[in-house]
């Protein structure tokens, strides 16, 4: 059975929903049926689900229908939506609350507004909730997220001079580690190379991990002994991409010592 992924806004989960009634497509807007009643959400992804296990699925809902353009009039438009964001952030000033505001989102029946925010720790906003909900005269609900949220909503460009993977394509954040980094062989280059716009290692070091490790497989280890032309040594560095290793050769200048870079090809291993 084909599972339809649905998200409420660009900062919030992935839900899923049955969409055995309709034909869609990625990007499409829905309308669906959930806790917090009717809501207008973004068709972001599919999945399988065997009907056999649906049974152990009892909170995927049908998509109620496809929205139409009276349902999208219904949502404040962007001009409205900056006018909101401006006077929350007065408000924010006001109780001197270290907290940035992102973005805010409206329920579709308009009874609700949530405001995405970031900060480093935990906020005590029940003052600000309550002078929101008397201005606004609905529903308040403040939702912290975190700083790779906020450059996939807002969108910039990388380094590459594209538009940020986050802002095009990218549904879902993966964790990326500096051993990523260090297995590419660019944490030489320094934090701010490596960094994307939010300030955290760049998505795009997931996208060849598996390329290098299969590169570096071919390598021998480091510290690893080593003959090259007959003269023993260490390897004391690799360059994945080039295929090719440091050779730390024994002995002193005189005897042919120091450090060489070999092709893997022509390194034999000590027996």
């Amino acid at each position: 059975m084909k599972i339809v992924q649905i998200q409420f806004s660009p900062w919030d989960k992935k839900y899923n929903f049955d969409s055995t009634n309709y034909f869609l497509e990625i990007n499409d807007t829905v309308i669906v049926e959930t806790e917090m009643g009717l809501e207008l959400g973004v068709v972001v992804g599919f999945k399988e689900i065997d009907k056999a296990k649906l049974e152990q699925h009892p909170e995927i809902k049908p998509i109620i229908r496809k929205a139409s353009i009276v349902d999208l009039k219904k949502i404040p438009d962007k001009k409205q939506k900056k006018k909101d964001l401006e006077y929350c952030k007065k408000v924010v000033s006001k109780y001197e609350l270290l907290m940035k505001l992102v973005d805010v989102n409206y329920s579709f029946d308009g009874s609700r507004l949530t405001f995405a925010f970031i900060a480093d720790g935990r906020i005590d906003f029940r003052e600000l909730v309550k002078e929101l909900t008397r201005y606004f005269n609905r529903t308040i609900r403040l939702q912290q997220i975190g700083i790779r949220d906020e450059a996939k909503i807002i969108g910039d460009f990388g380094h590459c001079g594209r538009q940020l993977c986050c802002k095009r394509f990218l549904n879902e954040f993966t964790s990326i580690t500096s051993e990523m980094a260090e297995l590419q062989q660019c944490t030489h280059r320094g934090s701010e190379r490596i960094s994307g716009v939010c300030g955290r290692l760049m998505c795009c070091l997931a996208y060849e991990e598996e390329g290098y490790k299969n590169l570096c497989n071919c390598l021998p280890l480091i510290n690893s002994e080593v003959k090259v032309e007959n003269k023993k040594g260490k390897v004391v560095k690799y360059h994945a991409l080039k295929q090719t290793v440091d050779v730390l050769l024994y002995g002193g200048k005189e005897e042919g010592g120091g450090i060489v870079e070999v092709e893997i090809e022509k390194l034999k291993k000590v027996e």
